[in-house]
C-alpha cells in the first residue's frame, strides 16, 4: 500500500448506520466501524486523521451532516484520502455514490473501501461499479419484503 502523500490533508475516515441501536451515544456498529477505519490508518501510514460519521442516517440519502462534511473538506482541497469500512457505507444509491466518486477524482481524492478491497491508487476497478449496484439492489429488496410482511402477502410456510 501507498502512503498518504499528501502532507499536511486530512485522511476522511467515514462512518455510517442506517438504524439507531437505541444507545444514547454513539452506536456499536459506528464504533466499531470507527476502530477498524483507525487500525487499517495506522497500519497503512495514513496520518492526520478526522471522522466523519452519520449515525442513524440512511445509506439512500445523500443529505446527511457527516457526508455533507466530508464533501466541504473535499471541496476546500483539505483531504487527501477518503477511507470506509466498505463500499455500502458511502451509500446505497448507485448515482449518487457514482457522482460522490466524481467529485473524488476530481479533487485528486484517493478512495479506499478497506473491506472491498478497493484503493482508487491501484487504478480503475470495475468491480466497485457492480457492488454499488448490489448495494442499492439490497435496500430495494429489502423494502419490498417488508412492505410484504406489512400487507399481509407474504407467503408463509410451514
Amino acid at each position: 500500500m501507498r502512503k498518504q502523500e499528501q502532507k499536511g490533508k486530512i485522511t476522511a475516515l467515514y462512518e455510517r448506520l442506517s438504524h439507531d441501536d437505541g444507545r444514547s451515544d454513539e452506536s456499536v456498529s459506528v464504533e466499531n466501524q470507527k476502530r477498524i477505519l483507525e487500525d487499517y490508518a495506522r497500519k497503512n501510514g495514513f496520518t492526520n486523521v478526522r471522522h466523519f460519521t452519520d449515525d442513524g442516517v440512511r445509506g439512500t440519502t445523500f443529505k446527511r451532516p457527516g457526508l455533507d462534511a466530508m464533501v466541504d473538506e473535499i471541496r476546500a482541497g483539505n483531504v487527501a484520502t477518503v477511507i470506509v469500512k466498505d463500499q455500502s457505507r458511502i451509500g446505497r444509491d448507485v448515482v449518487e455514490v457514482g457522482l460522490l466518486k466524481r467529485t473524488f477524482d476530481e479533487y485528486n481524492v484517493r478512495f479506499i473501501a478497506a473491506n472491498d478491497n478497493l484503493d482508487t491508487a491501484n487504478g480503475f476497478d470495475i468491480m466497485s461499479i457492480f457492488r454499488d449496484v448490489i448495494n442499492e439492489w439490497y435496500v430495494a429488496d429489502t423494502s419490498r419484503k417488508i412492505v410484504s410482511v406489512k400487507c399481509g402477502t407474504a407467503r408463509r410456510f410451514m
